[in-house]
């Protein structure tokens, strides 16, 4: 391996150290939860889940949205980083040790 790739991957290896360098505009997922799969994506500031608890509930939140926005809560803008007054009280998955 030449030494240019050699010092991108060091590189790679400190920015995937610092997860707030990148934002998350938008997003598609497919997120295997406990009964199926459901897509889950985030658009112009918009959560979305074809679960039926999203689709059903009024807070426009579930479970499976809540757990991505821990997951990705130094990479997502604030008004996007929690859905609902509940999902604000959740620590970042980095936090909890």
């Amino acid at each position: 391996m030449n030494s240019s790739m050699i010092g991108k991957i060091e590189k790679a290896h400190r920015y995937a150290k610092e997860p707030e360098r990148v934002r998350i505009d938008s997003l598609q997922t497919t997120f295997h939860g406990s009964h199926d799969d459901y897509r889950v994506g985030l658009q112009d500031g918009q959560w979305s889940c074809s679960c039926h608890a999203f689709s059903s509930h009024a807070l426009g939140t579930c479970a499976h949205v809540m757990a991505l926005q821990q997951l990705l809560a130094p990479m997502l803008e604030p008004d996007v980083r929690y859905s609902t007054e509940y999902t604000a009280d959740l620590e970042p998955v980095g936090a909890l040790n």
